[in-house]
């Protein structure tokens, strides 16, 4: 069973970037071991995009954390995809959440508003000396997953995309070299997947790390609540991607079964 999977350090080589424990199963599904320091950015002080919040371990024992950036769909706030802060902060990673300059922004402007909090954390914020501003990566919500998809095809020096039930009127991205878990939701009406994420996910260069996770029974704001299985397969994706750490692999690779919470699971599997 997947949630069974444990790997021990002495199996893999050396990781720089490697932190925290072997990873299990129902670990990846709720706070992880590092305690979070949370710090709220007002709008005055962010370039580019609205108010912010980012999350970071509170220890610097372990060194720098690769860092995520998520933005929220169309006419929400951060509070839409809050919930991630925290949870991945906890497993080792610097979050930053943020509102949008306009909650009508398109998915192009929201990407260019995630690749500017990723700026800002890495260049300006006193919390830049806790990232590897070399490993990066960007998730969103809706029109903010179709943000997410515009960040990575303007940047292909992010290690991770994750797109939450994604919306965006381009279906093809043939472009996007960036490893990317796409999450789409079986009920969705805003965003229907055979529309939006299967179409991105199919899009996608075959010859990339890619998946598609498809949430049984879902509608469209399934990802803006805490899920065990959002939780487990995201964290796995950021790590194996983020933080090269092989020791997540066996939660993505071979992929998870079409059963209970998951209707469809796609990947490029094996991952090297």
């Amino acid at each position: 069973m997947l949630d069974l999977v444990t790997t021990t350090a002495a199996c893999v080589p050396a990781n720089p970037y490697q932190r925290g424990p072997d990873p299990t199963g129902p670990a990846l599904e709720t706070a992880g071991p590092y305690p979070v320091t949370i710090v709220p950015v007002p709008g005055a002080e962010t370039p580019g995009f609205g108010a912010a919040t980012i999350y970071h371990p509170t220890t610097t024992a372990d060194g720098t954390f690769g860092a995520v950036a998520l933005a929220p769909g169309f006419v929400e706030g951060q509070s839409s995809v809050r919930w991630f802060g925290p949870r991945l902060a906890s497993h080792g990673f610097v979050v930053v959440t943020f509102d949008t300059r306009s909650i009508l922004d398109d998915p192009v402007s929201r990407g260019a508003q995630l690749l500017a909090a990723l700026d800002h954390l890495t260049d300006t914020r006193t919390e830049r000396t806790r990232v590897d501003r070399r490993r990066l990566a960007v998730m969103g919500h809706s029109m903010g997953g179709g943000g997410t998809l515009e960040a990575a095809k303007a940047r292909p020096s992010l290690r991770a995309a994750i797109p939450l039930a994604g919306w965006h009127l381009d279906a093809g991205w043939p472009e996007v070299e960036t490893p990317t878990l796409v999450i789409g939701a079986q009920l969705d009406v805003v965003a229907p997947v055979a529309l939006h994420a299967q179409r991105f996910y199919e899009s996608l260069p075959a010859d990339r790390p890619k998946a598609y996770l498809e949430l049984a029974g879902a509608d469209h704001f399934v990802t803006n609540h805490a899920t065990p299985t959002v939780s487990r397969l995201s964290l796995a994706w950021l790590k194996r991607f983020v933080d090269d750490d092989a020791r997540y692999t066996p939660f993505l690779c071979p992929p998870p079964p079409a059963t209970g919470p998951i209707s469809e699971y796609r990947s490029t599997c094996p991952y090297a």
